[in-house]
């Protein structure tokens, strides 16, 4: 997976988690694509201090996605999505009820992800 996509997700799960002060680094650096002398100039402190923030912010959301799991299990539960809806297009298609069972099964693991 893309690195900017990784943690732009990880960001939309666990960035309230992080402090304002945190989350406001975080977002120039990772969605306005600001540079560290660029962050280090808006937010008056040093370029270092913009890395070192950066590295915690990501080791934060890291060790959370570690513990939860919940970018894991969304995108587990959106592939399964994916699978469903070529399976009832292929349901559509057909009309076979083999079809329909397999995309039942495949609603149950999505469930089974989330209970």
């Amino acid at each position: 997976m893309n690195e900017i996509v990784k943690q732009a997700l990880l960001y939309d799960f666990y960035g309230e988690l992080l402090t304002p002060h945190q989350q406001e680094i975080y977002k120039a650096l990772v969605f306005d694509d600001l540079s560290l002398s660029e962050a280090a100039e808006r937010f008056g402190i040093s370029r270092q201090g913009v890395y070192d923030m950066m590295k915690r912010c990501n080791a934060q959301l890291i060790a959370y996605e570690s513990k939860l799991l919940l970018v894991e299990k969304f995108q587990a539960a959106k592939k399964q999505m994916e699978h469903i809806r070529q399976l009832i297009l292929e349901a559509q298609a057909e009309s076979g009820q083999h079809v329909l069972k397999e995309a039942e099964a495949c609603v149950d693991r999505l469930l089974d992800t989330f209970l």
